[in-house]
């Protein structure tokens, strides 16, 4: 990100998880027609006029760990043009800003931002803010959902005006490492102009509950058949093929939130076992992480991979350090575990604990030695029919697809209010 660290434009999340694809110049997507007969069943198929189109606001890039924004935008792009703009990087020449433009999938643009690296704030936000107003000329995007997941997108998007403001509140993002100290009063702003508020979990919607008027819970959920892969047998990836059982894993980004002492004390207390993690190491060293014969680092994995790897592990692991940064999350890996049919044991991360430990369908331990003893017990759970059934009824009513029709049904609602009142 930038070179000053107090006046980055978003708490940066790129580092191992960046756009790897080759620059291509703005393209001219299709116009918003195209796409009206996918919207013709969708929640949006009754709105009067074109199908609007969808504007995503994200610190997260999109070739990064495959999670909520991607869930989503990909359903939304089944129905709706989708342009996902992400942070900048940092790497052009002194006024030679410019956007780059991805199509990973139909109906989907990457917006890629890229500035140079002297600009203050308030620079940054007007360069690119210039840049999205001819982005948008250019492209038709009139009638639009404007989707934030940062609120610091605000300084440079709030002169361009959508339908409807949604904020997917998917974490706490002030606590996160790096974050700069006006985001808070960019949240308040954003709270102001937001018609729908969504958070990530429960005890994201019991924080924010009172600063929005419709703020709705959409805890993490999960593509049930794809994670259901892992409970068939199938043949180990070639990096985890040598790695002795009992094996337990985890995969998910590894940063402040890991809880790396607890990994350490584990791998210590039972060389037996063997500690398998997957994914980037992000705004930490790899030196901070704990090194041991036991532990496997096998990096980051796609998210088609994620299967392959889970069938191969006898117990998975929610290992979360307690600290501001995990005060709200909500992890979507732990439905995903459980749809693999894996015994999972986690610190006592609130989204966790409730439901899951306590419908006795995850085991709960805060210190180290507690945290061995309940591994122990997910050993001998493995073969559980009576657990699996009680997971497996659990899940029935989790999925993105439920979730994406709940909030596009709200979207769906709030727009045709909007052009109601405006048409009196």
């Amino acid at each position: 990100m930038k070179k000053e660290a107090n006046d980055e434009l978003v708490p940066t999340m790129e580092a191992h998880g960046s756009l790897t694809a080759q620059a291509v110049a703005p393209t001219n997507p299709n116009s918003a027609g195209t796409v009206a007969g996918n919207a013709a069943a969708s929640p949006f198929g009754n709105l009067p006029g074109p199908v609007p189109d969808l504007v995503c606001y994200s610190h997260l890039r999109w070739n990064f760990v495959f999670q909520r924004p991607q869930h989503l935008m990909t359903r939304f792009t089944r129905h709706l043009r989708v342009f996902y703009v992400e942070e900048p990087h940092w790497d052009a020449a002194p006024g030679g800003a410019w956007l780059e433009v991805q199509t990973p999938r139909p109906n989907l643009w990457v917006v890629v931002p890229h500035l140079p690296d002297n600009l203050k704030r308030d620079e940054q936000e007007r360069t690119i803010g210039g840049l999205l107003t001819s982005f948008f000329a250019e492209n038709r995007i009139e009638r639009f959902i404007g989707w934030y997941y940062t609120p610091m997108a605000l300084g440079f998007s709030s002169h361009l005006e959508p339908l409807v403001t949604v904020y997917d509140c998917m974490d706490e993002l002030s606590a996160f490492r790096g974050a700069p100290p006006i985001l808070l009063d960019r949240e308040t702003e954003l709270f102001g102009k937001a018609d729908l508020v969504f958070t990530g979990g429960q005890s994201l919607f019991e924080a924010k509950r009172e600063r929005h008027r419709s703020v709705y819970a959409f805890p993490s959920s999960i593509e049930g058949a794809h994670f259901a892969q892992a409970r068939q047998a199938q043949p180990d990836p070639e990096d985890q093929a040598g790695i002795p059982h009992p094996r337990m894993g985890f995969y998910g980004v590894l940063d402040e939130r890991f809880d790396i002492e607890l990994l350490r004390g584990l791998a210590a207390a039972r060389p037996d076992w063997h500690l398998v993690m997957i994914g980037p190491v992000v705004k930490i060293h790899p030196d901070e992480l704990p090194k041991a014969p036991n532990i496997h680092y096998l990096g980051m994995k796609s998210y088609d991979e994620l299967p392959r790897y889970l069938a191969g592990w006898d117990v998975a692991l929610l290992l979360f350090a307690l600290n501001e940064s995990t005060r709200f999350i909500s992890p979507t890996k732990t439905p995903e575990y459980l749809a693999a049919g894996k015994p999972v044991v986690s610190t006592p991360i609130r989204d966790v604990v409730r439901p899951y430990g306590d419908a006795g369908l995850v085991h709960i331990a805060a210190s180290a030695a507690e945290f061995e003893a309940a591994a122990v017990k997910a050993l001998a759970q493995t073969g559980d029919a009576h657990w699996r059934g009680q997971v497996d009824a659990f899940l029935q009513q989790n999925s993105w697809d439920i979730t994406w029709t709940r909030m596009a049904t709200l979207i769906a609602e709030s727009i045709g209010s909007t052009l109601k009142n405006n048409a009196r």
